[in-house]
Order: structure tokens, then C-alpha cells, then sequence
């Protein structure tokens, strides 16, 4: 039976190496999958999936008004699919959640998705809100603060200081987010 997983953490936690790595032993199987990722997230070109470590596979892109079921039920009359891997799944909507549940249970694939949890003022984000209700699997990837504790927040940091405001959407790596445990994100200690 077919399950929709949702990988989540905080930032630079390794969710896109994971990613990579189970589309890599889905296709060493000789199994099909398809990739996504946001259109948002363009750092390392577009319609790319690209891990801090140096691997990368290229992928299909979504925006809002992508019907991700319309595409998997078009590429299944092409090819049997194993897989659907998607990365920056806190860009998704409530809609496009509902997509991928539709996925899992009508077409038995399983869905992996791999995202933040909250953004950078400690509030969810609507494709992560959803998949935190709806996923059948939660997975928690973890990392630290740089104090040892478990990271929670991802912290904005513009010229060593936490920023407190702004658009959700401020796409970056480690030049401007960092995760803190929620002591640190509060206080807005860095080191």
C-alpha cells in the first residue's frame, strides 16, 4: 500500500540529500520515478534539485497553479511510475496536498515529500500545514543549533542579525538562514 511521506526540518538539515538519495535507489532498481521542486527555489538553475553536498538530478517544476495529479495521471499513460519525489513541498497548496493524497490513493505511488516546517517568523507554511495533517508518514529530519540542541527555527539573518519581518517567501541558503534551537531563535543568539 502506497503511503504520502512528508521529510520536514529546519534549514540545511540534509532533506534534499535524502531526497536524492531515495530517487537514486529507486533508479538503481531499474524503477521509475518523477521529480519535482518549486519554481521559487532557482539557487542552482531552474528545474534543478541540488544537495549543499554537490549532487543534483533535474526535475519538473511546480508553481501554484500546477495540477501535479493531471501530470502523474498523463506520464502513467506514458510509463509505469514507482516514484514521486518532491522537494520544497512547503511551496505546495492545500489543493496540490490533496493532489498528492489523490496520488498515493488512487494510482497506489508513493509520494515523497521533503520540506520545511515553519518559515523564518516560527508560522507554518500552507504545503507543510497540510502535509502535517494529511501525510500517513511524518519523518523529522534533525539537526543542531549551534549550542548542541535540536534545531527548530530557521532563523533570517541579514548582517549578523535576526530579522523579524517579512515576506514568507525570501528564497536563501546559509548567506541569510540559519537554525537555532528555539532559545537561541528567540533571543536572536547566533554564536
Amino acid at each position: 500500500m502506497a503511503k504520502l511521506y512528508f521529510y520536514y526540518s529546519t534549514m540545511n538539515a540534509g532533506k534534499t540529500t535524502k531526497l536524492l538519495q531515495s530517487n537514486f535507489n529507486y533508479k538503481e532498481r531499474g524503477m521509475n520515478t518523477l521529480l519535482y521542486t518549486s519554481v521559487h527555489d532557482n539557487r542552482y538553475g531552474k528545474a534543478k534539485i541540488a544537495s549543499r553536498i554537490g549532487i543534483s538530478e533535474n526535475a519538473n517544476t511546480f508553481d501554484e497553479y500546477t495540477n501535479i495529479y493531471d501530470d502523474i495521471k498523463s506520464a502513467l499513460e506514458k510509463l509505469t511510475l514507482h516514484c514521486v519525489l518532491i522537494d520544497e513541498a512547503q511551496f505546495l497548496s492545500k489543493q496540490q496536498v490533496k493532489q498528492l493524497c489523490g496520488i498515493v490513493d488512487d494510482f497506489n505511488i508513493p509520494v515523497l515529500t521533503y520540506g520545511l516546517r515553519t518559515d523564518f517568523l516560527g508560522e507554518p507554511f500552507e504545503g507543510s500545514m497540510y502535509l502535517l495533517l494529511w501525510a500517513d508518514e511524518l519523518v523529522e529530519v534533525k539537526t543542531v543549533c549551534f549550542c548542541g540542541r535540536k534545531a527548530t527555527m530557521n532563523a533570517k539573518v541579514i548582517n549578523g542579525v535576526v530579522i523579524r519581518s517579512g515576506k514568507q517567501i525570501d528564497i536563501g541558503g546559509n548567506d541569510k538562514y540559519t537554525s537555532l534551537c528555539r532559545k537561541h531563535y528567540k533571543i536572536g543568539k547566533l554564536r
